[in-house]
């Protein structure tokens, strides 16, 4: 049960590369989204009257998908948070941004069968289904940026925000006092100047309600210019904020200092002494890292807890050799024909400063000494000290 657990936590979050099941739910899950949104605003369409019965079919399914899909991230919400209980995972989940949104996508279609009376007002909250495409910003980077902006730039944007606001109240206190006699009808009290604020500092103007006064309509002046230039103040932020956000992703990516590393396989054999511990107890010499563990034709992202077996292929990474001393090393695989298969080290003939320093052969890694009989398929790691006074052979490869 904890396996099929786990699988369903992988299948339902976005699907990694060669993960045809999760990346196939993903594009399901969009296209169901789809379908219940045209439902929605199809349904509002005289046209659709001849087909009601087939929308509502299609809206029910779309609703018991939405809600089995709910009811799996609950049920898997300890894997979205490892560090919490399974209780509070599955309320973290729950009260989470999106699991409201899911909840809501849901819950109002069903709720008149339990609260009849209810009806017209449970069908406001199907506009809920359309926050449903917030899903769909964890597939593309431009919505992560949209997210990252408005985060990384929050107290601005509160502060330009707050600025209006008292600008707002300012003018509309302001204006009811000098138009209030004039139109009483019109300004009736503080909260009509509100709306004349909001109207003119937004520059939208309706036009519903205006200043006749000759003292309001020069106030009004002043304030529709300075509404122009409070609301440029967030925009600009924003703006700003997008520039510089997508700078430091373009600095990251070609102004980077990139810091070569070299990869090496290993694999698990049974009785391997890396056979069935955990990764954490796996000790491995400083400056080298266990990137990934091949099984099968999964790639595992090494964890601490993750438990090695028999058939893993491990990848290790270390820096890559820099030549500051004068040294080469080279890699020469020998093939059938090559001369120094069947040939004992001692007996090949090698220039002063080069040396086999390792061999390879399957999954073995053997230490070279003068009897040691080159095969066919050894990968021979040898040492060459760049000594311009030695002078050094040409080995065939």
């Amino acid at each position: 049960m904890e396996s099929i657990k786990r699988r369903t936590f992988e299948v339902i979050q976005i699907g990694k590369d060669r993960d045809f099941i999760s990346i196939f739910f993903d594009v399901f899950i969009t296209v169901v989204i789809f379908i219940s949104l045209f439902v929605t605003l199809f349904e509002t369409f005289s046209a659709a009257g001849p087909y009601m019965e087939q929308l509502k079919l299609v809206e029910l399914v779309t609703m018991i998908i939405f809600a089995a899909e709910y009811v799996m991230r609950i049920w898997t919400a300890e894997y979205l948070y490892p560090k919490k209980s399974s209780f509070r995972a599955k309320l973290a989940f729950m009260s989470s941004f999106y699991g409201v949104i899911d909840l809501l996508t849901f819950v109002p279609y069903f709720l008149p069968i339990f609260f009849p009376a209810g009806a017209v007002a449970f069908r406001m909250f199907r506009v809920a289904r359309i926050f449903r495409l917030f899903r769909i910003n964890a597939y593309y980077d431009a919505f992560n940026v949209i997210a990252e902006v408005m985060i990384e730039k929050k107290d601005q944007i509160l502060s330009s925000v707050w600025m209006i606001l008292i600008l707002m109240i300012a003018s509309s206190l302001c204006m009811y006092s000098l138009e209030n006699e004039a139109q009483p009808d019109k300004f009736r009290d503080a909260f009509s100047g509100i709306w004349w604020a909001v109207s003119t500092l937004l520059t939208v103007g309706y036009g519903d309600i205006y200043p006749v006064t000759l003292a309001g309509r020069i106030v009004g002046i002043f304030i529709a210019f300075l509404g122009v230039g409070m609301v440029a103040i967030p925009t600009g932020i924003i703006s700003a904020g997008f520039v510089e956000q997508y700078t430091k992703m373009k600095s990251l990516a070609e102004y980077s200092e990139e810091a070569d590393i070299h990869f090496i396989t290993l694999k698990i054999s049974e009785k391997h002494p890396w056979e069935s511990l955990s990764v954490k107890k796996v000790s491995l010499p400083p400056g080298l890292i266990l990137v990934v563990v091949c099984r099968g034709n999964k790639a595992i992202v090494p964890r601490g807890n993750t438990i090695l077996k028999a058939g893993d292929q491990l990848v290790l990474g270390a820096e890559s050799y820099k030549d500051e001393i004068g040294i080469r090393l080279k890699e020469v695989i020998l093939r059938k024909e090559h001369p120094w298969v069947g040939n004992m080290i001692q007996d090949i003939r090698f220039s002063r400063n080069t040396l086999i320093v390792m061999i390879r052969r399957r999954d073995k890694v053997l230490i070279p000494g003068g009897m040691q009989v080159l095969k066919a398929g050894d990968q021979v790691v040898l040492f060459t000290s760049n000594d311009p006074h030695e002078q050094s052979v040409n080995l065939p490869v």
